[in-house]
């Protein structure tokens, strides 16, 4: 089985600011650098053939370019937090192809996640934090700010499992471009 999901990257010297929000806070389990990323969709347990098939699917995906805000954090888990994490602002581009993800997904009857898409990175996974604490973090990095950042590919990533017990590694499988917006 690959635990698979559809991201936008993010560029090294943005991932380098967010890590430097990553400090303060009780229970937090950090996440490395090099596993920030705004999920697109998250697939969950797939099969050899069924990775291909959706490969195939995301391959299909005519999308345009876009910017993309980083603009404030938050946390998930409202009586009992559960991440931290960066906002991304909504846009109509990052929606529509948050939205073109999932539909490929459901081309292939693949069961997805009935949550709303909150776009977001996710800085780190709480364990028993308390609320008043996560409260406290967002209200301290509530002024972070980054961008416009151009994205210009999303990539399907696999999720593996961390050595000794540490955290999960995601390999990017596959590369998708966008649209490049023609000015004339």
């Amino acid at each position: 089985m690959h635990r698979l999901f559809a991201a936008l990257p993010l560029p090294d010297d943005i991932a380098g600011q967010l890590s430097a929000l990553q400090d303060d806070l009780p229970g937090a389990s950090w996440r490395p650098e090099e596993n920030f990323h705004i999920t697109l969709c998250f697939y969950g347990g797939l099969t050899g053939a069924q990775a291909r098939d959706l490969d195939e699917q995301l391959g299909e995906i005519s999308a345009p370019a876009f910017d993309i805000v980083l603009e404030g954090a938050g946390w998930f888990g409202r009586r009992e937090p559960t991440a931290v994490w960066a906002r991304v602002r909504e846009s109509d581009e990052l929606r529509g192809l948050a939205s073109a993800c999932e539909r490929a997904a459901r081309r292939l009857g693949l069961p997805l996640e009935r949550r709303p898409y909150t776009p977001h990175i996710t800085l780190a996974y709480l364990h028993g934090t308390p609320l008043e604490a996560a409260r406290r973090w967002t209200e301290t990095h509530h002024a972070v700010r980054a961008g416009p950042l151009p994205a210009t590919h999303f990539h399907l990533y696999e999720s593996r499992p961390g050595r000794k017990g540490g955290p999960s590694r995601y390999e990017a499988m596959a590369d998708y471009p966008l649209q490049a917006a023609f000015i004339g």
